[in-house]
C-alpha cells in the first residue's frame, strides 16, 4: 500500500513549522526549549527568549508548556484569520501561540470527553489576565458562542473593575486568584461557565503602599458616574477627599481612563443581566466603604472612644441600610460574653479604627463574593434540550498570583507564594505523570527523572498542628495575650529544625549561616528562591472576622446584598471562626484535587521589563522570573528523557528525501519506513527510540543535523522536481495541442463546406428575387417586387448616409429614386432641422451674446449707416476700457453699480463745440460721462429720450435728454470710434431698440436753457468735425470711415 500520510495545514500544504524554522535558529532561536543544545544553561534559555522577543515572537514552548513574554504593545496576531489558522491544527504543526494551547485543550476535551484545564501563572504585569481573555475570545469567536462568549468576556471586565488595582509593577494587576470553568455542550459549543475566586486582597481596601491605588471601581465611580448618581450616593468627584483613596498618593494613572472604563463596566453589567436594584445596592456598598474611611474617632478622658465625623458615619449607615447611631455604637463598643452573662465594653481609639477597617474590608469582600455568584448565575448552563448525558465536559482557566517578592513581604505575599508553591507541586506531579503516560502508551521504558520535589516546603506550610498555617490559626484564636512576636516564637519552637525555615540567628543543617534575618522576620526557602517575611500584622490580617456587635448590627441591614451574604456567615460564638489562612489552605486543596482530575495545559507569563516599555528586554528581571516560575526545572524534567518526538507519519513525510529507499514514495508500512530512514541516516542506538506511533530523539543535535541535511538536499530535490514537472508539462502540452489541432481541423472543414453550400443557395435565391422585382418594379408593392424595392430603398439610404450635407449653408441633396421621393424630402427637412439644432445648442454663451448683439446691430444699422458693413466682421468687446484705467474714486462713487461697458469718447460742448476727451461708462441702470477722476454727467436710462446717429460713416452719437428737468444740461454730443458697438450696447441696456434714429443731413439737439443746436452731416474726402459758418456743428465724413478722426474747433 502506498504511503500517503502527512501533516497538513488548513490550506492543504504539507507543513511542519517547528522543524522548518530550525534553519533560522541563530536569528530567531528555537520554538521549543526542548531543542536547546545546552538545556542546563540558564543563560542559553534567556538568550533564546531574547532573540524571539526581538523578532516579536513572544510565544515559545517547553514541550506542551507555553512561555509567553509580555510585549507591552499590541501585536496583530489575534485576529479572526489568525484564529482560523489554528482551528483544527495539531499542536506542533504551526508556530507557538496561545490559540494553539486553546485549540489543543479543546481537541483533547472533544476526543476524550475528559475535562481540561489551562493553568496561567506569572508575576503581576506579565500578561496573565490578557492571556485568559485571549483564550475566552478564541472559544467565543471560533466555536459560535456569541451570547455566552460575550458574557464571558464581559464578566472579565466586571471582575477587573472590582478585583484589579494599580501596583508598582502593573497598572491593571489582578489582586485575586480566579478559576473559571467553560462548559461545552454535546456539539462542542460553549454553553455555560462558572467562576471561583481565591484570596481577594481585602487589605487594599483600607491601605495602599506608596505609588499604588485602591481597586479600580472606586475611581471609576467618582470619575465616570453621573452628577445625579454621585449626589444620590453623597459622593464628590475628587478622590483626595476620601481617606481610603489617598494613602498611596496615586489617584490618577496616565495609562488608565477611569471615565471610559466606567462606561465599559456599566455596559458589561447590563449585558450580564444586572437589574436596577442590583446595581443600586452594589454601588451603595462601594460608596459606603468610602464614607466609612472618612469616619473618624476621638478619645475621651477615660479612654472611651466617640465618633467625630458624624456626617460620614450617617452617609455610610444610610447606604448600608442601617441606623447611624446603632452602627456608631457597634464601632465604638463590643459585646463580651462570660459564664452566660453579657457585657458591653468601650473600645479604645486603636480598637475602634481597627473595627472600622475590618468592617470596610468585610463589606467589600461580601460584595465581591455576591458579585461572583451573580456572574455565575448569568453564566450558568441553560440546558433547554433533553440530553441523555447531563455531564458536560469543561475547560478550566486558572489565573492566579505568581510568585511575589517585594521589599517588604507580609501576610499577603505569604499567601501568594503558598499558592505558587502548591501549584508548582501539582505542576511537577502532573508533568511527570503526563510524561510517564506517554512513555507507557508508546511502550518505551520509563527512566527515573531527578527533580526537586517541593512537597517538603508545602508540608512546612500546611502540615496539621505543626505547619505555619496551623500555628497562625491557633495564635489568632487563642484567648489571652497574643501578638506577632509570640507567633514567631511558636514558629521557631515548631519549625526551628526544618532546613527550609530560617529565623534570627538560625543555622542550617550543614552549619552554614545564610544572610542575616531580622528578629521580627522569618525566611522560607521556596522552590523559586528565598523570601523574608515580616510577621507584623500576620495575626490581624489572618483574623479578618468581625466582632459580635458588628455582626448583629449588619444582620439588620436593608441592603439586599449584605443581608444575603451575611446570612451565610457564622455569627454565633459557640463555633470556632475560620481564619483567612485556613480558608486559603482548604481552597487550594480543593483546587489541587480539581486540577488533578483534569488534563492540564500550562501558560507561563514573563514580564520583559518593569517600565512597561515595548522592545525592552531586562535580562536581570527575566532571569528572576525564570527562576521563580521554575522554567529551568520544567525544562530539565522534560529533557530528562527525549528532547524531540513526532508521529511516524510526520517524521517520514518531512525527512524521506534523505533516504533513496523512501524517496520519492514509500510503499510499505510507516514504521518500516521510519526504521529504514533512521538506519540510512546513521542514528546510533542510544540516540532514538521507536514507539508504537512516534519516534523519540534524545539529543537536539541529532535533529539539527538531520534538518541541516534536509536543507542541503533541497536544491537537488528541487532540480529533480523541476525536471520531472517540465517533462510532464511538455508531454501533456503536446498531447493537448495535437488533439486540439485534429478537432479544429475536422470542425473547420465541415464548417467551410456548410458555409459554401449555404452561400450558394442564398445567392441563387437573391438573384431570382432581384430579377423578379425588376420586372414588377413599376407595379404597386407586392410579394414579387418587395425585395427589389427594399433593396432600392436600402441602397438610397446607404448612399444618402455617405453624402449628407454637413453645413446649414450647404443646400445640396442627393437625387432619389421615384419610390422614395416623398421620404427623401422628409429626411431632407429633418436633417436641416437637426443641423440647425446642433448648431444652436453648440454655441457657447459668450458667442450667443455676441450674436445677439450682432443681430440687434443688424436690425438698427443694416442698409442705414455706411460704416455698418465694416463692423459686421469685427467682434464686439465686453469693454474698451480696462477696469484698472478707471479711476478708483469713480468706482467708489458708483458703489455697487458694476460697470458693464466702457469706451473712450470725445464730448463736444453744446456751445462752441469744444472737444473734450472723456470715458463713457455703462451700468445696468444708468450711464456716466467721466473726466479723469470725477463724474461729469449721469444719464439714467429711464430719462433717455432717444439716440440719433447719421447715415454716413462718422462716429457721431447724439443722446437726447428731456429738458424739463432744470438739472439737465441738454443733449449729449459724443464722438466714438466704435459707434456701432456703443449704440448697440446702449440700446440693449436702456431697452431703446425702437428709439435709435439713423438720419441723413442734419440733426437737431437741445442745449441748456431751451437753446437748440444743429449738427450737419456731409460726405467728404476725410473725417472732420468742426464748427460751421452758421454756428452749426459740421461733421464731414468719408463713406465707411470708422478710424481716427480729425478734430478742430
Amino acid at each position: 500500500m502506498r504511503y500517503q500520510g502527512r501533516e497538513v495545514d488548513i490550506e492543504g500544504r504539507v507543513r511542519l513549522v517547528m522543524e522548518s524554522t530550525l534553519t533560522a535558529r541563530d536569528r530567531v532561536g528555537v520554538q521549543d526549549f526542548l531543542l536547546l543544545e545546552n538545556h542546563n544553561s540558564e543563560a542559553a534559555f534567556i538568550e533564546n527568549l531574547r532573540r524571539r522577543f526581538r523578532e516579536n515572537l513572544i510565544y515559545t514552548y517547553i514541550g506542551s508548556v507555553l512561555v509567553s513574554v509580555n510585549p507591552c504593545k499590541e501585536l496583530e496576531i489575534y485576529s479572526k484569520p489568525q484564529m482560523d489558522r489554528y482551528r483544527g491544527v495539531g499542536f506542533y504543526e504551526i508556530a507557538p501561540h496561545i490559540f494553539a494551547v486553546s485549540e489543543n485543550a479543546y481537541r483533547a476535551m472533544r476526543n476524550t470527553s475528559k475535562g481540561q484545564c489551562i493553568l496561567i501563572s506569572g508575576e503581576s504585569g506579565a500578561g496573565k489576565t490578557e492571556a485568559s481573555k485571549k483564550i475566552l475570545l478564541y472559544y467565543a469567536v471560533n466555536h459560535h458562542a456569541s451570547t455566552l462568549g460575550d458574557r464571558l468576556l464581559q464578566s472579565a471586565s466586571v471582575l477587573e473593575a472590582f478585583g484589579n488595582a494599580k501596583t508598582l509593577r502593573n497598572d491593571n494587576s489582578s489582586r485575586f486568584g480566579k478559576y473559571m470553568d467553560v462548559q461545552f455542550d454535546f456539539k462542542g459549543t460553549p454553553a455555560g461557565g462558572h467562576i471561583t475566586t481565591y484570596l481577594l486582597e481585602k487589605s487594599r481596601v483600607v491601605h495602599q503602599n506608596h505609588g499604588q491605588r485602591n481597586f479600580h471601581v472606586f475611581y471609576q465611580l467618582l470619575d465616570g458616574g453621573s452628577n445625579e448618581l454621585l449626589q444620590m450616593l453623597d459622593l464628590e468627584r475628587n478622590p483626595q477627599n476620601y481617606d481610603y483613596l489617598v494613602k498611596g498618593s496615586c489617584s490618577k494613572v496616565g495609562s488608565v481612563s477611569d471615565k471610559n472604563n466606567w462606561k465599559v463596566l456599566m455596559n458589561a453589567l447590563s449585558a450580564i443581566g444586572f437589574t436596577g436594584d442590583d446595581l443600586q445596592n452594589l454601588l451603595n456598598i462601594v460608596a459606603s466603604v468610602l464614607h466609612l474611611g472618612n469616619a473618624q474617632f476621638g478619645e475621651g478622658e477615660e479612654g472611651a472612644t466617640h465618633i467625630t465625623a458624624q456626617m460620614a458615619m450617617a452617609n455610610a449607615a444610610k447606604l448600608l441600610g442601617l441606623d447611624a447611631s446603632t452602627l456608631g455604637e457597634a464601632l465604638t463598643h463590643k459585646k463580651l460574653s462570660a459564664k452566660g452573662e453579657e457585657a458591653i465594653v468601650p473600645l479604645n481609639f486603636e480598637q475602634a479604627m481597627s473595627a472600622r477597617d475590618a468592617l470596610a474590608r468585610a463589606v467589600y469582600g461580601w460584595a465581591f463574593a455576591w458579585l461572583v455568584e451573580k456572574l455565575n448565575r448569568s453564566l450558568a448552563l441553560q440546558d433547554d434540550t433533553d440530553h441523555s448525558n447531563k455531564t458536560f465536559p469543561v475547560i478550566g482557566l486558572v489565573d492566579i498570583y505568581g510568585f511575589e517578592v517585594l521589599q517588604r513581604n507580609s501576610f499577603e505575599q505569604f499567601c501568594v507564594n503558598y499558592c505558587s508553591e502548591k501549584l508548582q507541586q501539582l505542576f511537577i506531579a502532573l508533568t511527570l505523570r503526563s510524561e510517564q503516560e506517554e512513555y507507557t502508551t508508546e511502550e518505551i521504558a520509563w527512566e527515573t527523572v531527578p527533580y526537586f520535589d517541593n512537597k517538603i516546603i508545602c508540608d512546612l506550610i500546611e502540615e496539621k498542628h505543626k505547619g505555619i498555617v496551623a500555628v497562625l490559626d491557633e495564635e489568632s484564636l487563642r484567648p489571652g495575650e497574643t501578638g506577632d512576636a509570640l507567633f514567631l516564637e511558636k514558629l521557631e519552637d515548631s519549625l526551628g529544625a526544618r532546613p527550609h525555615f530560617v529565623t534570627y540567628g538560625h543555622k542550617l543543617a550543614n552549619g552554614k549561616v545564610r544572610k542575616p534575618v531580622s528578629p521580627d522576620h522569618f525566611r522560607l526557602l521556596h522552590y523559586a528562591g528565598e523570601v523574608n517575611y515580616d510577621v507584623a500584622g500576620f495575626l490581624e490580617k489572618n483574623n479578618d472576622s468581625l466582632n459580635r456587635s458588628l455582626k448583629e448590627v449588619m444582620r439588620q441591614s436593608d441592603n439586599q446584598i449584605i443581608r444575603l451574604c451575611f446570612s451565610r456567615e457564622e455569627v454565633t460564638e459557640q463555633k470556632r471562626p475560620q481564619m483567612a489562612a485556613g480558608r486559603l489552605k482548604k481552597s487550594l486543596l480543593k483546587l489541587s484535587d480539581l486540577l488533578a482530575a483534569k488534563e492540564p495545559s500550562y501558560v507561563r507569563c514573563v514580564k520583559a521589563n518593569d517600565t512597561k516599555q515595548p522592545g525592552q528586554f531586562d535580562q536581570v528581571l527575566v532571569r528572576h522570573q525564570v527562576r521563580y516560575l521554575g522554567l529551568m526545572e520544567t525544562l530539565r524534567v522534560r529533557r530528562a528523557g527525549f528532547a524531540y518526538r513526532r508521529s511516524f507519519e510526520a517524521f517520514l513525510q518531512r525527512y524521506k528525501p534523505l533516504c533513496p529507499a523512501t524517496w520519492p514514495n514509500w510503499y510499505g508500512s510507516v514504521e518500516d519506513g521510519v526504521a529504514a530512514l533512521v538506519e540510512h541516516l546513521g542514528y546510533h542506538e542510544g540516540e532514538y527510540k521507536l514507539g508504537r506511533s512516534k519516534i523519540f530523539i534524545r539529543n537536539p543535535k541529532t535533529l539539527f543535523l538531520t534538518e541541516d541535511a534536509l536543507q542541503a538536499k533541497k536544491p537537488e530535490m528541487a532540480l529533480m522536481v523541476q525536471t520531472s514537472w517540465r517533462g510532464y508539462r511538455e508531454r501533456a502540452k503536446y498531447k493537448r495541442i495535437r488533439h486540439a489541432v485534429i478537432v479544429i481541423q475536422s470542425a473547420w472543414r465541415g464548417t467551410k463546406a456548410r458555409r459554401r453550400a449555404k452561400r450558394r443557395r442564398r445567392a441563387a435565391d437573391l438573384i431570382r428575387s432581384l430579377i423578379k422585382g425588376f420586372i414588377y418594379r413599376h407595379q404597386d408593392h407586392c410579394a414579387e417586387n418587395a425585395y427589389f424595392l427594399d433593396h432600392v430603398r436600402y441602397s438610397f439610404l446607404k448612399r444618402l448616409s455617405k453624402n449628407l450635407p454637413t453645413s446649414v449653408l450647404d443646400k445640396s441633396w442627393p437625387a432619389s429614386p421615384r419610390s422614395v421621393a416623398e421620404a427623401s424630402e422628409h429626411l431632407r427637412t429633418l436633417h436641416v432641422r437637426n443641423m440647425v439644432v446642433k448648431y444652436c445648442t453648440g454655441i457657447r454663451p459668450e458667442w450667443k451674446n455676441q450674436m445677439t448683439q450682432k443681430v440687434v446691430a443688424s436690425q438698427i444699422f443694416k442698409e442705414q449707416k455706411d460704416s455698418y458693413p465694416q463692423s459686421v466682421g469685427r467682434l464686439f468687446l465686453d469693454t474698451r476700457i480696462e477696469r484698472e484705467r478707471i479711476n478708483l474714486k469713480v468706482l467708489q462713487t458708483l458703489g455697487s453699480d458694476k460697470v458693464q461697458y466702457g469706451v473712450p469718447v470725445t464730448k463736444y460742448d453744446r456751445r462752441g463745440f469744444k472737444p473734450r476727451p472723456r470715458q463713457f461708462l455703462l451700468s445696468n441702470t444708468f450711464a456716466v460721462l467721466v473726466d479723469r477722476t470725477r463724474i461729469k454727467e449721469r444719464l439714467d436710462y429711464a430719462a433717455l429720450g432717444g439716440i440719433s446717429v447719421s447715415s454716413l460713416g462718422d462716429g457721431m452719437v447724439i443722446l437726447h435728454v428731456p429738458t424739463e428737468d432744470s438739472k439737465q444740461k441738454g443733449d449729449l454730443l459724443l464722438h466714438c470710434d466704435h459707434v456701432i458697438e456703443l449704440v448697440t450696447k446702449l440700446a440693449l441696456m436702456a431697452r431703446m431698440l425702437n428709439h435709435v434714429n439713423v438720419k441723413a443731413g442734419s440733426v437737431r439737439f437741445a442745449g441748456a436753457r431751451g437753446h437748440e443746436g444743429v449738427v450737419d452731416f456731409v460726405r467728404g474726402s476725410e473725417l472732420k468735425v468742426a464748427k460751421g459758418k452758421r454756428g452749426h456743428l459740421l461733421v464731414d465724413s468719408s463713406k465707411g470711415a470708422t478710424s481716427s478722426t480729425s478734430r478742430s474747433s
